[in-house]
């Protein structure tokens, strides 16, 4: 736990499955775990950050800087497990990733799970471009960048910056809900990843995460309360290709969630329909 391992996927059981090793925190991340955690948050985005700049954040960079969080909120306390990875390594060609959108902590630790085994991207929000330092770790990953002003216009720039990125062999991460929340609500669940993933002709891959250990902050979102009690979840399902409309794997989708974010004693709202609105724009 001390090291940097070469990635995530190393450390996993043969059934795709990873566990935070048991370890025992210090004295300051036991009694002051969010000071802790963003302690060596803010150092990483920064150090990062700067490399960035200066167009030396590379595929080994994006996924090790994102690796490096995820361990200084297992040392603060936190306990991580994934399951699944070995979907994606067994994907020929690129994918799109649609997961929901609990916090921040999935934008910073996916990378570090993904990239390892599928060169990847984000479809972002502007706002994300625009932080302080971090803005220059995300340009360098050439993420597809909307508005949230114009949802039609949103949505063709997904569709041809999207499937043109597919088509090199980059995959893509989607957050097809508007807004960060620890309550899934289907209906607020667009249909963006299964539209992208259709025009491209890819399987899209669902995620479930629980990640409300990273708390929403009241003043600044991105830092809220790390609270290491709440479990932290990952779990990647089995490749799905988009046939028709897209309908019946847009249900696939959700049930999958769904059916992980309630086994992880989540909140998620019954829907009258799964379907949902395709007008929402898929921002993070």
């Amino acid at each position: 736990m001390n090291t940097l391992p070469s990635t995530i996927d190393s450390l996993a059981q043969a059934d795709g499955s990873y566990t935070t090793l048991p370890t025992t925190p210090s004295l300051i991340a036991r009694l002051f775990p969010s000071l802790y955690f963003y302690s060596h948050f803010v150092h990483t985005v920064y150090k990062y950050g700067m490399l960035a700049k200066k167009g030396q954040y590379d595929d080994l960079n994006w996924y090790r800087s994102s690796l490096l969080v995820m361990r200084a909120l297992e040392k603060a306390g936190a306990n991580i497990q994934i399951t699944g990875l070995n979907v994606l390594s067994q994907i020929s060609g690129p994918c799109v990733i649609v997961a929901n959108h609990m916090s921040t902590l999935e934008t910073i630790i996916l990378p570090g799970i993904v990239q390892p085994l599928k060169d990847v991207t984000f479809v972002v929000k502007r706002a994300i471009v625009e932080y302080p330092v971090f803005k220059h770790m995300m340009l360098s990953r050439d993420p597809i960048v909307v508005d949230r002003v114009n949802p039609r216009e949103d949505l063709m720039r997904v569709l041809t910056d999207g499937a043109a990125q597919l088509a090199r062999g980059r995959s893509i991460i989607v957050f097809p809900q508007t807004t960060r929340t620890t309550t899934f609500d289907p209906s607020h669940f667009n249909t963006i990843g299964i539209k992208l993933a259709r025009e491209a002709g890819v399987p899209i891959v669902p995620v479930a995460v629980r990640s409300d250990a990273w708390g929403i902050g009241k003043w600044i979102k991105e830092f809220g309360k790390v609270d290491v009690s709440l479990p932290v979840r990952f779990a990647f399902g089995q490749p799905l290709m988009v046939e028709g409309r897209g309908t019946s794997t847009h249900q696939a989708v959700i049930r999958f969630i769904s059916e992980h974010l309630q086994s992880w004693g989540c909140t998620v709202i019954a829907p009258n329909s799964v379907e949902s609105k395709t007008t929402q724009s898929a921002t993070h």
